[in-house]
């Protein structure tokens, strides 16, 4: 039977892998974008992103783990179709922005699957419940900025 601080540290590792997943996500579409301040925008979440990780990391050593470098295998599937249809169409902002939104919205399911853990203390729920937030800022931000897109 898993002790407390293995449940932490697995729901700790598993959210770590979606934070990852936004890593990769975010590096994809600064690459990706035409537009320098998108450009600049994803390039401060993918900074964003490894201050998470990082943060996570840290309290995943605090209870006996080891760091979590990986992503979802559903994340290396979903920039796997991306690749292929961009190969086919293109990329243009508006499919950027869809694919980030799609992956904003995974990362809020996977920040509320971690709190539902009742183990967590609440110094790191509390960690988690801020980058949630910032979370959903990014897919806030990332809506109004499609709005606002020509077309």
């Amino acid at each position: 039977m898993a002790t407390q601080s293995e449940n932490i540290v697995d729901t700790l590792k598993e959210l770590t892998e979606f934070v990852n997943d936004g890593i990769a996500g975010y590096q994809r579409a600064a690459k990706e974008t035409k537009n320098p301040q998108f450009e600049s925008y994803y390039l401060d979440l993918v900074q964003q992103r490894q201050a998470f990780a990082g943060e996570l990391n840290a309290m995943i050593g605090r209870f006996g783990g080891t760091a979590e470098t990986s992503t979802t295998l559903k994340g290396k599937f979903f920039r796997q179709w991306m690749d292929v249809k961009a190969a086919l169409t293109g990329s243009d902002e508006r499919a950027i922005l869809d694919s980030n939104l799609y992956g904003e919205e995974w990362a809020q399911k996977a920040f509320n699957d971690a709190l539902e853990d009742v183990n967590l203390p609440t110094d790191i729920r509390q960690l988690i419940e801020r980058q949630k937030q910032l979370s959903l800022e990014a897919y806030r931000r990332q809506e109004q900025m499609k709005l606002v897109m020509p077309g």
